[in-house]
């Protein structure tokens, strides 16, 4: 069994580029950075950043032209492809990229937001299931 499947999460680096192929259909494409905490091994922490290719079709690419822009934030789901072509020299080239098959919109807010003492008890829906009595004879043990 084989499988090609990719998720990240992270912040555009650029805003996406929407054109259209000889089809009509919707291509936009963007950069992407994602980033990871760890300590080293004298303990000190550090950070490493990663940048993507990120490629969408259709009505996903439509959707992150109109919503998404430098910043934003976006669980982009798809699959890790390698293309290649030649440029004008004759030179072969080759670029790795994620195609999106689904993508989750971040916060509207493209700073990361400071949950501390913004949450009120009024604010967050309380959901209690109802108390129903429980009969000895349903239990089946």
């Amino acid at each position: 069994m084989n499988l090609n499947k990719a998720i990240l999460v992270g912040r555009l680096t650029k805003d996406p580029e929407l054109r259209a192929l000889p089809s009509g259909q919707n291509v936009a494409s963007f950069g992407m950075a994602t980033n990871r905490y760890f300590s080293d091994k004298s303990g000190q922490k550090q950070e490493a950043t990663e940048f993507h290719n990120i490629v969408l079709f259709g009505r996903l690419a439509d959707v992150a032209s109109q919503y998404l822009k430098k910043g934003s934030m976006v669980l982009i789901e798809g699959r890790i492809q390698t293309r290649s072509w030649q440029d004008n020299e004759g030179n072969k080239k080759y670029k790795t990229e994620i195609v999106g098959e689904s993508i989750q919109l971040g916060p509207k807010n493209t700073q990361m937001p400071d949950t501390t003492n913004q949450l009120n008890k009024e604010e967050i829906p309380i959901i209690q299931k109802e108390e129903e009595d429980i009969d000895i004879k349903d239990i089946p043990f």
